[in-house]
């Protein structure tokens, strides 16, 4: 099939817009009988748990995955004796009336995939590993010795692509963060742009012999790294008349509602600007749990785009039509670079984004209420302790509490109400723009001022001293609206701090987390924000709070906890995840700030954990090998003690604390 040229005018950059949804148009692969990418859904996929040599354990966990919501099955094939069996799995799915295609997930070994490429529908290899090397080297090549390597490196692929091209078999061209290769490293760094070329590279391999059968990932554990590098790519391929569809994901997520939070914020981040065709949510734990949480991702644009739909037909305005498509962003998609604003009180500048909570609706004669957002009250002592993720602002309204607020803790409150308060201690008015204006009396300290983001050109604010805006949208499409926002700020070079409001109708828990990850997760991403406040309907405390500071943390923002950089398990796996993942939180999830990177395989360690401060590693049975950073620390430690002796290390470092 001849390749077809790509003439896309990518108005936001990297993106068809950034200012109404627009699913960027890629071409369409077929992967069985499952087309992907075009006009097709987005399509929802995972990755089998068990030894791919247990065919019945691996056929009936896919047949779980496919009626959780699977549309693609993924399974690893790390020799040539597990990409055989392959060949039994299908036969077993078929026998039993599943059609999913199967996708062989290969590193290190090329006749592995050439013989799975023979066998299932699509391949998956991974340029960082599939021909090349990666010692952990730093080495210098010439221009020449650099041609002289991707000459073998092509030599070593073409014979995947001839049988790729012939049995029909599609493939992914998946680079990941951690495992770019020390050719890469060595011209471009470990950095979106390397991820970028590494996967250029191989579809550039492809090109030149007319096999255009690709889909394309750029994953890591660092959101920010993960956004700028699909951007990169989008920007990149168009440049030179591609449009391959993209398959997303954050790797080595964890587990729970971090590994979903963390999830969203890169996803959905994506999503929101019209990119990707199939996403893959990678979760410490069963893989039919992963589907699930996708499907809620994806979902989200089908409704999108018919409400887009709608608007259009009845001829309403769809978003922002102020912002002017095609203008130089006043930031950098591809870096991440905060909002520089002037700091009101410990708002903005320097300061980490704070974290506002609405407790008007609960019962202010109790104080007990305020454990939910992190100051437990103890009676007998008459004081507050505070934990690593307290709330910073707490929105009253116009109710009043009969109680003393811990001094750490700002309260808020409309402003007739503040206006009439005999003791203004501590406590801040919220202003509409109209009551900001006409304002006699103002508080000398700190002044919110609530601001719809479609409002933006119409601004019209006198004397912003001690102010901070708190942008609120109602749009459908509200994270670009609020971004356009933002952007006029910044040419209006008014550096006043904003808290980013949100208001969800959603009940449910899930469906909640998923939606302000996404939404506040982007504009974070993209240095915006120096506040966020999720306010939802029948408002669980504990969970606005816990979701609040885990979206900042997946954003890298601020940081109020242990981060774990945790795979998803895989037939690589040596050791059971779950179970180890949640025995190492049991003991270390009060080192705030440490990045600790939990593997089941040398494949996803230590690459995979690029950026963690201390990995464990399963690198035989019954053995974990231990970093420190990329370094090895300890080798091949009985499984027993490895924690122990990975608590050792951080103690030595002079990292551990001991739990209050």
């Amino acid at each position: 099939m001849e390749n077809i040229s790509v003439k896309h005018d990518l108005a936001g950059g990297y993106c068809n817009s950034l200012t109404t949804y627009s699913r960027f148009l890629t071409r369409e692969v077929k992967i069985g009988d499952i087309a992907l990418g075009g006009h097709n859904p987005i399509r929802i996929q995972s990755m089998t748990t068990t030894d791919t040599m247990d065919t019945i354990g691996t056929v009936e966990q896919t047949i779980r995955m496919v009626e959780s919501g699977c549309e693609y099955v993924r399974i690893t094939a790390p020799s040539i004796k597990e990409a055989e069996n392959l060949a039994n799995i299908k036969k077993e799915l078929r026998f039993r009336g599943y059609d999913v295609p199967l996708i062989a997930d290969i590193h290190f070994t090329p006749n592995a995939a050439e013989m799975a490429a023979r066998i299932v529908e699509k391949v998956r290899v991974n340029p960082g590993n599939y021909a090349d090397k990666k010692k952990f080297e730093n080495l210098e090549y010439t221009q020449d010795a650099y041609t002289a390597e991707l000459e073998r490196i092509n030599k070593k692929f073409i014979p995947l692509i001839k049988i790729c091209k012939e049995y029909g078999t599609a493939m992914r061209i998946g680079t990941n963060h951690g495992s770019l290769s020390d050719r890469i490293m060595s011209h471009y760094g470990d950095t979106p742009r390397g991820m970028v070329e590494s996967a250029m590279e191989f579809i550039r391999m492809c090109e030149a012999e007319n096999y255009y059968n690709l889909v394309i990932s750029m994953k890591a554990s660092n959101t920010q790294v993960m956004v700028q590098a699909y951007r990169l790519l989008v920007e990149t391929m168009v440049k030179e008349g591609m449009n391959y569809p993209l398959h997303l994901g954050v790797t080595e997520a964890g587990d729970g509602e971090d590994g979903r939070i963390k999830s969203a914020v890169g996803i959905g981040t994506l999503l929101e600007d019209g990119l990707g065709d199939t996403i893959r949510v990678s979760l410490t734990e069963d893989p039919e749990f992963e589907a699930p949480v996708a499907k809620a991702l994806a979902d989200r644009y089908v409704n999108r785009v018919e409400s887009q739909k709608l608007k259009v037909e009845s001829n309403t305005v769809v978003c922002h039509p102020e912002l002017v498509e095609g203008q130089s962003p006043t930031y950098s998609p591809y870096q991440y670079s905060r909002r520089t604003t002037e700091p009101v009180q410990h708002i903005g500048g320097h300061h980490h984004p704070m974290v506002m909570i609405d407790v008007s609706t609960e019962n202010l004669k109790d104080p007990y209420f305020l454990s939910s957002i992190g100051y437990n009250y103890s009676a007998g002592l008459d004081k507050y302790n505070l934990a690593d993720q307290a709330c910073d602002l707490a929105f009253l309204g116009d109710n009043l509490p009969s109680f003393s607020f811990p001094g750490n803790l700002k309260q808020v409150y409309n402003y007739k109400t503040w206006l009439g308060l005999k003791d203004k201690n501590n406590c801040h008015p919220l202003f509409s723009i109209d009551e900001f204006n006409e304002a006699a009396v103002k508080d000398e300290h700190l002044n919110f001022v609530e601001i719809d983001a479609a409002h933006f050109n119409h601004l019209s604010l006198h004397q912003l001293i001690n102010v901070v805006f708190v942008l609120k949208t109602s749009a459908n499409h509200g994270m670009a609206e609020q971004r356009a926002f933002f952007v006029a700020l910044q040419e209006k070079n008014l550096q006043v701090p904003v808290i980013i409001k949100r208001t969800y109708q959603e009940s449910d828990a899930d469906h909640l987390q998923l939606y302000a990850s996404t939404d506040f997760g982007a504009l974070f991403t993209d240095g915006f924000g120096d506040g966020i406040w999720i306010d939802a309907q029948n408002p669980d405390l504990a969970l606005l709070n816990s979701t609040s500071f885990g979206i900042l943390q997946a954003t890298r923002t601020r940081i109020s906890k242990t981060e774990y950089i945790s795979c998803p398990s895989c037939g690589r796996t040596l050791f059971d995840l779950q179970e180890t993942t949640q025995l190492i939180r049991s003991r270390t999830d009060h080192l705030k700030g440490l990045k600790i990177g939990i593997m089941g395989c040398i494949v996803n360690g230590p690459g995979e954990m690029a950026d963690a401060d201390y990995g464990y590693v399963g690198t035989g049975p019954d053995k974990i090998t231990l970093y420190r950073g990329q370094e090895v620390v300890k080798k091949n430690v009985n499984t027993a003690f490895a924690l122990d002796e990975l608590i050792d290390i951080i103690k030595g470092d002079g990292n551990w604390v001991e739990k209050v």
